[in-house]
This record gives C-alpha cells, structure tokens and sequence, in this order.
C-alpha cells in the first residue's frame, strides 16, 4: 500500500511554468506506474500524464503533450509533473496516482491509489 500527498500547486500566468509533486510513504515506490489526472469545476476528472514502473513507457494527454514531462525519483518516493507554457484551461485540481506494476494507463479506474490533490491556477 501507498499514500500520496501532492505539493507545488499555485497561481501562475499564462504562459509561465509550475512544477507539482508528489511524495509517496510506503514500501517498494519502484514498482509502482505513476500519474497525473486533473479535475476542472463543472467537469470530469481527465488524464494528464503517466510513467510506467519500469520508466521506461509515458503517456501524455494530446492536450498537454509537448508542454507538461512527468518524471519519477525512486530515491526519493517522489513523481513530478513540470508544466510549462500553461493555458487558463489548464487550471484544475491535479491529483497523482498510482498503481503497482502498471504499464501507465490513460484510465484512472486502473490507480488503486490516490493524493488529495493540489490546485494549480492559471490566469489569463
């Protein structure tokens, strides 16, 4: 088992560039696959980004591909998720998620676990 606990969320402009992470307690983080989903007001929550537990495989949201990199330090237990180039529609809740020995699925019904979230906020 796994918790999560999402930081770096924020106010930024367009435009500008904001990092999220996500610290995990638990034994054996290695073998976890990691992601990102988001959640805007009114709407469902969508799949951002997700790395596979080996490293070797991500995904990225056509919507976010070419600006947002997931990335993982196993040494620390933590994922990332650097956003640059952020939009106004881009502002959500963004929540991590794991799931052990995934291969980084788009479907947020394969992520047995799960942050709290952490607000990112883009003002135009």
């Amino acid at each position: 088992q796994v918790q999560l606990v999402e930081s770096g969320g924020g106010l930024v402009q367009a435009g500008g560039s904001l990092s999220v992470s996500c610290a995990a307690s638990g034994r054996a983080f290695s073998t976890y696959a990691l992601a990102w989903f988001r959640q805007a007001p009114g709407k469902e929550r969508e799949f951002v980004a997700a790395l596979s537990f080996t490293g070797r495989a991500t995904n990225y949201a056509d919507s976010v591909k070419g600006r947002f990199t997931i990335s993982r330090d196993n040494l620390k237990n933590t994922v990332y998720l650097q956003m640059n180039s952020l939009k106004p529609e881009d502002t959500a809740l963004y929540y991590c998620a794991a799931n052990q020995y995934g291969l980084g699925s788009l479907r947020s019904r394969d992520y047995a676990y799960w942050g709290q979230g952490t607000q990112v906020t883009v003002s135009s």
